[in-house]
């Protein structure tokens, strides 16, 4: 089947009256949506300027970083999830040293959003371009600190949400009837009484996702870096990517 996509632009115009010796003043705004569909012919002029820019991006999005033996997905798993699991571990992998060069403290866990992962990562040859089909969004990594309190309320919505957000540093295991039953941070168990350096995603700290632990933090550092760079970094780094669903979120059995 076919499927044509039709995209709108909005043309503006401004309507200005000026009067000798005197300033132009607004007096009217007026749009007007025109549909771009495929009946619409190019343009050769704006065609032949626009061509090797094109040429340049494309090589660019499509050179080829890393290979994929099999799909990442994030629909894999109930409580994580392989596409998951690999989001989480770039943020606290490529993160951590820029964190620790700015403030000589070390990264204890990171999270992401599970909505914020939009395609799957296919078998075959990973490009930049795939980076931008999994992370369209500008978002930056953000860590903010954490009291105790607060990461037990992180925990709570962890457990709560029907979606295997995606995190990494934490291990947490439930019940039958998702009762928290134990979870450890670097593998270390729980202290309350520590303040804990998360890393994120922006989109989360500024509301997203309804996550009310955030509203009161101790401390935020932008790091300036976006999820989708720190994806390409990772990228580079790796000959073979690989994921999996494993034992960092699971149920127990009864």
């Amino acid at each position: 089947m076919h499927l044509k996509i039709q995209h709108i632009v909005i043309f503006i115009t401004f309507i200005f009256i000026s009067c000798v010796n005197e300033p132009s003043k607004l007096s009217a705004i007026k749009g007007q949506q025109l549909s771009i569909e495929d009946t619409l012919v190019f343009d050769p002029e704006i065609e032949a300027y626009i061509k090797p820019y094109r040429i340049r991006v494309n090589e660019v999005l499509d050179s080829v970083l890393a290979y994929a033996p099999i799909p990442i997905s994030k629909t894999d798993g109930k409580f994580n999830s392989s596409a998951g699991n690999l989001l989480a571990d770039i943020i606290l992998s490529e993160a951590n040293p820029i964190y620790f060069q700015r403030t000589g403290e070390n990264l204890d866990f990171a999270i992401a959003n599970y909505g914020g992962i939009r395609s799957v990562i296919s078998a075959g040859n990973i490009t930049a371009r795939t980076a931008y089909e999994v992370m369209p969004f500008e978002n930056t990594i953000v860590v903010v600190d954490l009291k105790g309190d607060e990461v037990v309320q992180l925990i709570n919505f962890l457990i709560k949400s029907r979606n295997p957000h995606p995190i990494s540093g934490l291990k947490i295991s439930v019940d039958a009837s998702r009762k928290l039953k134990d979870f450890k941070i670097k593998g270390l168990a729980f202290d309350k009484n520590k303040t804990y350096h998360v890393a994120t995603v922006d989109y989360l700290v500024n509301g997203g996702s309804d996550i009310g632990f955030y509203d009161d933090l101790l401390e935020r550092t932008d790091l300036n870096y976006y999820l989708r760079n720190a994806i390409i970094d990772y990228f580079k780094k790796v000959d073979t990517l690989t994921s999996s669903v494993d034992d960092r979120f699971i149920k127990l059995p009864n």
